[in-house]
């Protein structure tokens, strides 16, 4: 359903790449439509769904903001502006997403050894905010650049919502708090295409106070924990507290609103249900992109399977975090993508040749008109950096054009990649010495290397890349690694 027209695109930011379509796909609505800011409109205005701090992030959750981010460049460099927001969830976090189940903070608590208490629940969330933002300062995502505001300073604003949804007649008084009747909003289940009652048994609620399987809660009552209300004791539910918080800081409708393909079901047509109700100015969202799962070894990441994986320390104490970073480019957002550990090795290989190929080429080139226009396609489609990657290693082949102009390409893509090839990395150059080995001449590889060398550049001149490939895959077997420099081949010797 689209409610109202695509107008044409506003140009923002001066480095911007040459115009042309940015299509995404649209949850709402499931199909691939073009993306346009209304006239006189500069700015885009995106809301990220955002962790729930009870917790350390694992490589699952990071994949998210990793997206979002690539998301944000993608705009950025088709010459929009940015006001991202990306929440920090403290409190009321179910561990079910239908109401069910024990409070995500409330179980960190216990973990953590600590009272339950409302300071508490914002002290542990302040110590594992921290941590997500040095897990994601690793990953390159522009922090600066993101608002990141806590549910909790939001709660009169979620209060009031609330509020004006029982005047309006959308929410009813359960004995166990406040909830949305989702048979007064005729489109619920849209985002998606969900039928209302296609997912009962994900949503059965063996509480009296629910009126439909389908109603979800506004206000969980409480005793002793929480904030007074006119309901009394208690806190907001999980789903009302993204609505408050866009209203509050993007306004009553935003541009593009993203989170895992989990969201889809509940949390987002919840979100949908309250906001438009609230504020009678459907849509909340023109845009909805969900990415799919990242599974570990072809399964669900899952503490009680035993599989879950952090960034720190378990990728960071051998890898280079931007090689996962490397490794998520390399697949499509809606594609489930399997993470393992020689899928990490080979993305890694591949990020430490990108950085050491550009560094040793000179400074001063142009991009590629037409490897800039195809890499343009790939991202302006549904953010396909997995096509833009293979182009960027199809430029850096061809011999046609200054290596100084490929450099300038890759840092040109890099602008959404957001590998950082444009900036000093000691550690990415002391890990590509190690991984490669010491440099050493051609007069010093034995006669059957230097054969194959003998014949890779045979091929290379022939343009014969396939062969010539696969010679240096020989090479490598034998111990031996190349680099294709502006100065000429470059050859190391693995110990």
């Amino acid at each position: 359903m689209k409610f109202w027209p695509l107008w044409s695109r506003s140009k923002a930011v001066s480095d911007a790449a040459p115009a042309r379509p940015l299509y995404f796909f649209n949850s709402l609505g499931r199909e691939l439509q073009e993306f346009t800011l209304p006239p006189n409109v500069r700015t885009v205005r995106m809301y990220n769904c955002g962790p729930t701090l009870y917790g350390r992030q694992h490589i699952g959750n990071l994949s998210m903001f990793v997206f979002a981010d690539i998301l944000r460049r993608v705009l950025a460099y088709n010459g929009f502006a940015v006001k991202q927001v990306i929440n920090f969830t403290d409190f009321g976090h179910l561990s079910s997403d239908a109401d069910d189940g024990d409070d995500k903070m409330t179980i960190g608590l216990k973990r953590e050894g600590l009272s339950l208490s409302m300071q508490n629940m914002r002290k542990l969330a302040d110590t594992y905010a921290a941590i997500f933002l040095d897990d994601i300062s690793l990953l390159n995502v522009e922090r600066e650049k993101i608002i990141f505001p806590y549910a909790s300073d939001y709660v009169p604003a979620q209060i009031a919502m609330i509020q004006t949804l029982e005047e309006k007649g959308y929410a009813y008084r359960g004995t166990d708090g406040v909830y949305f009747d989702t048979s007064r909003f005729e489109r619920y289940g849209e985002l998606g295409g969900i039928e209302r009652d296609g997912n009962t048994e994900a949503r059965v609620a063996a509480r009296s106070s629910k009126r439909h399987p389908t109603d979800f809660v506004l206000w969980k009552s409480s005793e002793s924990l929480g904030w007074d209300s006119p309901w009394g004791m208690g806190f907001p539910g999980w789903h009302i507290e993204c609505s408050a918080m866009i209203r509050a800081i993007l306004g009553e409708r935003i541009d593009i609103h993203t989170g895992g393909i989990e969201h889809v079901a509940i949390h987002h047509n919840n979100e949908i249900a309250q906001s438009e109700c609230a504020t009678g100015k459907p849509p909340l969202s023109r845009f909805w992109l969900h990415r799919a799962h990242l599974q570990v070894e072809g399964g669900k990441i899952s503490k009680s399977v035993g599989n879950v994986i952090y960034l720190s320390p378990d990728i960071t104490e051998k890898y280079h975090p931007l090689s996962f970073r490397y490794l998520l480019l390399g697949a499509h957002y809606r594609t489930p993508m399997n993470f393992s550990w020689e899928s990490l090795d080979a993305a890694q290989t591949a990020f430490l040749r990108l950085r050491a190929f550009t560094d040793a080429q000179p400074e001063g080139g142009t991009p590629p008109a037409k490897y800039r226009e195809r890499i343009h396609e790939h991202f302006n489609n549904d953010l396909d950096t997995a096509g833009a990657l293979a182009v960027v290693w199809e430029m850096i082949k061809d011999e046609s054009l200054s290596p100084a102009d490929i450099r300038a390409g890759i840092f040109d893509a890099d602008r959404v990649f957001g590998l950082g090839l444009a900036s000093t990395d000691e550690r990415a150059f002391k890990m590509y010495s190690v991984l490669f080995g010491q440099r050493i001449s051609e007069d010093d590889v034995p006669e059957d290397v230097a054969d194959l060398l003998k014949r890779r550049a045979a091929a290379r001149k022939a343009r014969n890349w396939n062969e010539a490939d696969t010679l240096r895959e020989e090479i490598e077997i034998l111990g031996y690694s190349l680099e294709d420099a502006s100065d000429g081949l470059r050859i190391y010797k693995r110990s």
